[in-house]
């Protein structure tokens, strides 16, 4: 009897200059949570398996300094980590500025008699317009975020 594979739990790692403000961008525009690893930060530092120069302070709150994530707010998560189960950007923090076109990319789809409102709050929350497509497959308009990172609005 062949028994079906489990699917594989997996997250989106977008590197970053300054993981808290791309993770504060991005949980606005796609109205998700920055997970909150307050309590498992807090139990490595008790332990001295984290140094405190590893940590920062994140909206009253410790969090590492190099890494967080977002997650959708209906998804699951680890309550004693604070870490999503479900879907979820990771930003790292990364020494290197980003130099070239991204070759995976977010299309964030709020549909067509939406688009112009969702570009208006993207570009309010920091995102910029790249350019605006028009072809006989569809329109879409290319935006940056804070950072540089390409995404597309449909």
């Amino acid at each position: 009897m062949t028994q079906t594979p489990t699917p594989l739990h997996w997250k989106v790692v977008i590197d970053a200059a300054d993981p808290h403000a791309q993770a504060d961008f991005w949980a606005a525009a796609l109205h998700y949570e920055a997970e909150d690893n307050s309590a498992l930060v807090e139990l490595l530092l008790e332990q001295g398996a984290l140094p405190a120069a590893a940590t920062v302070d994140f909206h009253g709150r410790p969090a590492f300094r190099d890494l967080i994530a977002v997650r959708h707010p209906d998804d699951p998560y680890d309550k004693e980590r604070g870490t999503g189960l479900g879907r979820r950007l990771l930003f790292q923090r990364v020494p290197e500025a980003k130099t070239v076109k991204n070759r995976l990319h977010l299309d964030l789809h709020p549909g067509p008699d939406r688009r112009e409102a969702e570009v208006e709050r993207l570009t309010a929350l920091g995102a910029s317009v790249l350019r605006r497509v028009s072809e006989p497959a569809g329109a879409w308009v290319v935006m940056t975020d804070p950072e540089g990172n390409e995404f597309c609005v449909a």
